[in-house]
């Protein structure tokens, strides 16, 4: 029966569930799969979550049909885990986003008033899980804020929080002026302290430009792909004018390079392949 389940295609979410029982049988399944635990399948779910915001960053809607399905299997897995544990299951876990869900959502599931603006919604929405936490006993503005986020995401989600209670700059040129200092603080750093100090002075102008992003609305890590896949996207053009001179990036060099980094960048203005 097992065996029907497995094989039919229509079978839907039942169908993965039992996939990932048979993989970690601890007599018939996958070796591999059964020594995985919590901690080392957590670095992959990162990974996946990644890939599938590469995907769309990319407009790859067939690529992102499997990288969600990736994405799922990470929940199956974990929640399959969760069940040999005795700790939750698939389904305890789907009733538990299910409720909360409907819980922050009384303007549609309930009977709140839904003629808001997004802001106002939001306010909602953040004070709805302003008392989740305090059931949770986390009481400072700062708990829940989770430690395995990326650094940057991190520091802007922090400040987000201590803006709520009043710790915020007034407007983004304080912040700015804040960024100026530390920059100079960094710069001083480079040239007279330790490289531990250099380090940490270059953290806090990170975590300044991280809520200069808030400020304007940016939300840093999204921007900082965005630069990384436009720092690509030139630095391919910059290797294809190289390319057609019969050239490499070995053997060429930074005043060469930067000329058709500047090429690459007008070609991009006027639209030119």
């Amino acid at each position: 029966m097992a065996d029907d389940l497995i094989n039919d295609q229509n079978a839907g979410i039942e169908r993965l569930l039992e996939i990932m029982r048979r993989l970690r049988d601890p007599e018939t399944g996958c070796p591999w799969d059964i020594e995985q635990d919590f901690d080392t399948i957590a670095p992959y779910t990162i990974e996946e979550a990644y890939e599938v915001a590469d995907a769309i960053a990319r407009r790859d809607w067939a690529e992102l049909e499997g990288e969600l399905g990736d994405l799922l299997l990470q929940s199956v897995y974990h929640t399959a885990m969760g069940e040999e544990q005795g700790l939750f299951s698939f389904q305890s876990v789907v009733r538990t986003i299910s409720d909360k869900m409907v819980a922050r959502h009384p303007h549609v599931f309930g009977d709140a008033n839904r003629d808001k603006s997004a802001e106002q919604q939001t306010a909602d929405w953040e004070a709805i899980k302003a008392a989740e936490r305090a059931g949770k006993a986390q009481k400072g503005a700062l708990d829940g804020v989770a430690v395995g986020l990326p650094a940057l995401l991190r520091a802007y989600k922090l400040q987000k929080r201590a803006a709520r209670v009043g710790f915020d700059w007034p407007d983004a040129g304080d912040v700015i002026a804040k960024i100026a200092e530390e920059a100079a603080e960094l710069v001083e750093a480079r040239d007279a302290l330790s490289q531990q100090e250099v380090e940490e002075e270059f953290g806090d102008l990170m975590f300044v430009m991280a809520n200069l992003g808030r400020h304007l609305k940016v939300e840093p890590e999204a921007a900082l792909r965005a630069a990384n896949a436009k720092f690509i996207r030139r630095f391919e053009g910059v290797e294809a004018k190289l390319h057609d001179a019969g050239k490499t990036p070995a053997d060429s060099n930074l005043t060469e390079m930067d000329a058709l980094w500047d090429a690459v960048k007008r070609d991009e203005r006027i639209g030119k392949p």
